[in-house]
């Protein structure tokens, strides 16, 4: 069985991830979605557990894909959930040049793929800050996540 995770804060999870689950678990037979505390970023939105059940609730209907959490390095999840392959969002150019210098370091590390996948240009603009950015000033940006995360920037932010 190939198994893949697509790690990330996901603070808050947005179209873009999802399109880039979706197209994942068409090609791997399952996806490990780690929702990652990383002390690397500001202060969060969401915490941890806030982020998990979205992300349960955002991919109840994708076939092969759980969720976990994770407060450590990639590829110690990675394997402990038995998955071979790293899988990352592109949006645009200026991703490439982090993503790449993480991926050189996973496959220092434990010898991981990484495997990019560009998203749509329908979604290349949206960025988890600027989602949280927007919703905090009273910017409607339902269309821009899934339901459930929608659901809750409502309840956090009142509007």
């Amino acid at each position: 069985m190939t198994i893949a995770i697509f790690p990330g804060s996901f603070d808050p999870f947005h179209n873009g991830h999802l399109e880039v689950v979706d197209r994942a678990s068409r090609l791997f037979e399952e996806v490990v979605v780690a929702a990652i505390r990383n002390p690397g970023k500001s202060e969060s939105l969401f915490d941890l557990d806030e982020r998990r059940a979205m992300l349960e609730e955002s991919l109840v209907h994708l076939k092969g894909v759980r969720v976990v959490s994770m407060s450590t390095l990639v590829v110690e999840v990675a394997a402990e959930v038995g998955a071979s392959v790293i899988v990352k969002g592109l949006r645009a150019v200026s991703d490439f040049e982090n993503e790449l210098q993480m991926a050189q370091m996973n496959y220092h590390l434990a010898a991981l793929e990484t495997l990019f996948i560009p998203t749509g240009s329908s979604y290349s603009f949206i960025a988890s800050r600027l989602i949280r950015e927007v919703a905090r000033l009273g910017g409607d940006v339902s269309d821009l996540v899934p339901a459930p995360v929608a659901k809750r920037l409502q309840e956090r932010f009142g509007r």
